[in-house]
C-alpha cells in the first residue's frame, strides 16, 4: 500500500471492522481515508465466564458497556435484551452499537453521560442514580484490561459489582510493510482520528521503533483529532502540538473534518 505524501487524508485508527466502517463514510463526505489499526480485537480464549453472564443478564439491576466492542461480544450472543435490565453506556459510538442490534431507548432504559464534550467514567458515574443501586448486582463488561474507577467507586457507593471480559485487545505488531506505510503516512501532513488513550499510545510506541528522532517530531506536528477530552489531554501530554477535541459521536468527527478540509481549501 503506498500513501502520497501530498494529499491531506484522514487516518483512521479505530480496530479493522470498525475503522473500515467509518472511512466508508469519510470518503462519502469527500476526504481520502487510510485505515490504520492501532488496536486488534481478539475474541477470548476461553469465554465460557462470558458466556455463563450471558445466561442470566436478567439478574442485574444495570448493564454497563465499556465500549462498542462489548456490546458486540454480548448482544450477538443473545435472542433478545431483558428490557427490565437498564444499560449504561459512555458514548454515542456505543449507543450506536446498540441500535445495530435492536437496542434504543423506546424499548430499554440506556443512561449515559449528560456532557458529551467528556464521555468517561466520571461522567457516566454523575449520571447514575447510585442511591438506588446500593445492595443491588452491577455489571461492567470491558475488554480484558481497562480502568478500574466505574467498578472501583460503584463497590464504594454499595453496588454488588461483577466484571467480565468479553474480549482482548492487542497492539499490532510493526511489520515491515506496516512500517512502510507509518514512514510514508508521517512524511506528509494528515488528520488522525483518534479514539483511545490506549491507541495513542500504541501509536506514539510504534514511532518510537522507527528509531528516528525525525519521526517523532513530525508525529507530534500531525493533527490529532479526539472525541473525548481525556484522549486530547493524552495527546497534548505527549507532546501533539495539534489536537481538537470534537465531542462524543462520529457525526463530530465527521464535522470536524469537514471544517479542516474546507478551512485547507480556502487557504490554498
Amino acid at each position: 500500500m503506498t500513501v502520497a505524501n501530498t494529499t491531506r487524508s484522514v487516518i483512521v485508527t479505530r480496530p479493522l471492522a470498525q475503522g473500515t466502517a467509518f472511512a466508508e463514510r469519510v470518503v462519502a463526505a469527500g476526504r481520502k481515508a487510510v485505515v490504520f489499526p492501532l488496536l486488534e480485537i481478539h475474541p477470548l480464549v476461553d469465554d465460557s465466564a462470558l458466556r455463563d453472564v450471558i445466561a442470566r443478564l436478567g439478574q442485574y439491576a444495570l448493564v454497563a458497556f465499556v465500549s462498542p466492542n462489548a456490546i458486540d461480544a454480548v448482544l450477538t450472543g443473545i435472542e433478545s435484551w431483558p428490557k427490565a435490565v437498564p444499560i449504561a453506556i459512555m458514548g454515542e459510538g456505543s449507543r450506536a452499537a446498540l441500535v445495530q442490534h435492536g437496542i434504543d431507548d423506546s424499548n430499554t432504559k440506556i443512561i449515559s453521560p449528560r456532557n458529551t464534550e467528556r464521555t468517561d467514567s466520571e461522567t457516566l458515574l454523575d449520571a447514575l442514580d447510585l442511591a438506588a443501586l446500593q445492595g443491588r448486582k452491577v455489571l461492567i463488561v470491558r475488554g480484558e484490561t481497562g480502568r478500574e474507577l466505574l467498578a472501583d467507586r460503584l463497590t464504594v457507593a454499595g453496588c454488588q459489582v461483577e466484571q467480565i471480559a468479553a474480549y482482548r485487545r492487542v497492539a499490532p505488531v510493526l511489520t515491515p510493510d506496516k512500517r512502510e506505510i507509518l514512514q510514508a503516512l508521517l512524511d506528509g501532513e494528515h488528520d488522525w482520528i483518534i479514539t483511545s488513550s490506549e491507541g495513542l499510545r500504541v501509536l506514539t510506541d510504534m514511532v518510537a521503533q522507527l528509531h528516528e528522532p525525525a519521526y517523532v517530531v513530525k508525529m507530534q506536528q500531525q493533527r490529532i483529532i479526539a472525541p473525548h477530552a481525556r484522549i486530547a489531554e493524552t495527546a497534548r501530554n505527549s507532546g501533539f502540538t495539534n489536537v481538537d477535541q470534537t465531542g462524543s459521536g462520529d457525526e463530530r468527527l465527521l464535522a470536524a473534518l469537514q471544517f479542516t478540509h474546507e478551512r485547507n481549501t480556502s487557504n490554498s
